[in-house]
């Protein structure tokens, strides 16, 4: 700000405004600055790959990047041009280490930052020296359908009637089926947890308390089976048609409970009378089993993925007909007109957005196309010598991060 904080002034002309802009996060206003002069002649098609990105960045934060071994670590050192002067640590160094390694090094304080992972919590909970701080960030896992493919030629998603999980009773029953309290009170010490619509409780009023989802309810989840017709034929049931019914999951590999977990739901759903198998015979590296849901891969029926979200909560770049990440491939016309409505001038008057969301909400939860899962409290290990670490957001960039120029290290 070489001018003070009321110095020069940017002016943005749009073509058209939508509520949205009202909020950070929105996907219409870009709020990283980019330098134009350092990039301008390195071809876009290269950009990613560029020393320029890759080995010399520019940065107009309080560190810029000193050094990268990688896949192993990159540190960082004070940005002699930053507008606030020098920060407090003389370099950062951020390490990539094994999951199964994150209890011990947390108990014996190798680093004084690190990411809890939440099965772990009663192995490390009694550390001493060791600050616990959480959040709640906006993210969440969810269950998705596949019901249709994405057309590149039209740039959109083309939902296939006669798709195999394209039958809302076969949706919901599979929702009903799965224990999640139950789950995440065993594998993570309740620090996971169940959560109703695809709207988190963090957006306000933009939540719709009044949605309940899905709880664990095999009995109901029968019925429904029963009433649309897939019958059982000894252990499992079989199509409307009568032919034989196997869905196919795609879920990805994580820490070590996750294989117990996903396995669980296999178990509930074939209490069902649901023949469930895991798309390749087990849990995927996360680029496999993106590389086949964005794709479409004729081996998954359904999958359990996860969003992180933005602070602005339309969900039109996530569920709308032209959205890539729609990977669950539905299209509706109401679908379309909920998440018009919600961008829509009319929904400058925040009364008629929360009304629209609350709406979508209430669709979503019926039409089961995208079942929504669980959060999670993000817990982080801060030695208890550091100074400044701080969640609040005069002290943050938001999401779980502190601003580092106010970190120290007490003597």
């Amino acid at each position: 700000m070489p001018d003070g904080e009321n110095g020069r002034t940017v002016v943005l002309h749009f073509k058209e405004m939508k509520p949205g802009m009202t909020q950070s996060g929105n996907g219409y206003i870009w709020e990283q600055a980019a330098p134009y002069h350092y990039l301008k002649d390195v071809p876009f098609k290269k950009l990613i790959s560029s020393n320029k990105i890759r080995k010399q960045p520019l940065f107009y934060g309080p560190y810029k990047l000193s050094k990268v071994v990688r896949g192993q670590s990159v540190t960082w050192v004070p940005n002699e041009y930053y507008y606030k002067g020098k920060p407090k640590l003389s370099k950062i160094t951020a390490s990539v280490i094994s999951p199964n390694s994150v209890a011990q090094s947390i108990k014996s304080r190798k680093f004084d930052v690190m990411a809890v992972i939440n099965s772990q919590w009663q192995n490390i909970k009694n550390t001493k020296d060791v600050n616990f701080i959480a959040h709640i960030p906006l993210s969440y896992s969810y269950l998705g359908f596949k019901v249709g493919k994405w057309d590149s030629k039209l740039g959109e998603n083309v939902m296939n009637d006669h798709a195999k999980m394209n039958n809302k009773a076969l949706r919901q029953a599979i929702a009903y089926g799965m224990n999640v309290n139950e789950v995440y009170k065993r594998y993570s010490s309740g620090l996971s947890f169940r959560i109703p619509t695809l709207i988190p409780k963090q957006y306000g009023p933009f939540f719709d308390k009044n949605v309940k989802g899905y709880d664990y309810n095999i009995k109901k989840g029968n019925e429904l089976l029963d009433k649309a017709g897939f019958k059982k034929k000894g252990t499992y049931r079989v199509q409307p048609n009568g032919k034989p019914l196997t869905i196919h999951l795609a879920a990805m590999s994580g820490s070590s409970v996750q294989q117990p977990i996903i396995q669980n739901y296999i178990q509930q759903w074939k209490k069902m009378g649901l023949k469930v198998k895991l798309t390749g015979g087990r849990l995927m590296e996360m680029n496999s089993f993106y590389d086949k849901v964005q794709h479409d891969s004729p081996e998954v029926d359904m999958f359990i993925g996860a969003w992180s979200l933005s602070s602005e909560p339309s969900q039109n770049d996530l569920y709308g007909q032209k959205a890539p990440f729609n990977y669950s491939r539905f299209v509706t016309k109401k679908n379309t007109e909920l998440l018009n409505d919600m961008d829509s001038l009319k929904a400058f008057d925040k009364d008629y957005r929360i009304k629209k969301f609350h709406e979508w909400q209430k669709y979503m939860d019926d039409e089961a196309y995208v079942v929504p899962v669980a959060n999670s409290y993000a817990i982080t290990a801060v030695n208890n010598k550091l100074t400044g670490y701080s969640l609040k957001p005069s002290r943050s960039m938001g999401n779980g991060y502190p601003n580092w120029y106010y970190v120290g290290y007490a003597k």
